[in-house]
């Protein structure tokens, strides 16, 4: 059979016959795509791979034997160029990023659409990296709430408490107000000001006003 260079030439690996014979005659549906080969098992898959030479793999994870991670890591070990979506049943956190770090170009669930599912075929034939629209979100909440969590506290040797009182005091509050914001006594603010004080080692609240300001609060 002659292949089409224009083509986008496309080698499925999946275990199960139901999900190739579908991917399969979607593929032959439309004129960009040609299935090249189909493998049920990791270690097919990279034998296929090595042979065809596909611009895309279609790749599970759970197979029999060798997963479809393992495999990734072989193929682009001796084929860097072939391009992998991963097409998976599984959508939690550790197998997307476990995909990720294998060099998985995309991730895509298998309850996809054919429009979703052939768009990031494309996607990822054009060197695009590509994730199923709920895995985006995950992932864009995953590294929003990694980076507020990484984030350096301003001076790490204060509690949270002795750090919400010096914000108040670089905002200018006695310390009868702190108290009275806080709900907390008069003796208490005081011997939370004395600590950041040695702390800081500062002398006194003129001193830490300056130091708190020029980190930033108030």
């Amino acid at each position: 059979m002659t292949m089409d260079p224009d083509r986008i030439r496309v080698l499925i690996v999946d275990d199960h016959p139901l999900f190739r014979d579908g991917m399969h005659g979607l593929l032959d549906s439309v004129s960009e795509t040609e299935v090249v080969g189909e493998a049920t098992s990791g270690e097919e898959a990279i034998t296929l791979a090595e042979s065809l030479q596909p611009d895309v793999i279609l790749m599970d994870i759970k197979m029999p034997g060798m997963n479809g991670l393992q495999a990734m890591r072989e193929v682009l070990n001796t084929s860097p160029h072939i391009r992998i979506l991963i097409v998976s049943m599984l959508e939690d956190d550790d197998s997307v990023f476990a995909a990720m770090r294998a060099g998985a170009r995309g991730y895509v669930p298998k309850g996809a659409n054919q429009a979703e599912m052939l768009r990031a075929i494309r996607a990822v034939a054009n060197g695009e990296a590509i994730f199923g629209p709920g895995i985006a979100q995950r992932l864009i909440g995953f590294f929003s709430a990694s980076r507020l969590s990484v984030a350096p506290r301003i001076f790490p040797e204060l509690t949270d408490r002795e750090a919400e009182i010096l914000a108040l005091i670089a905002q200018g509050r006695t310390n009868e107000e702190i108290a009275e914001q806080l709900v907390l006594s008069l003796k208490t603010i005081r011997n939370h000001v004395s600590n950041i004080f040695s702390k800081l080692q500062v002398a006194d609240r003129a001193q830490a006003i300056i130091r708190a300001r020029d980190a930033g609060l108030g």
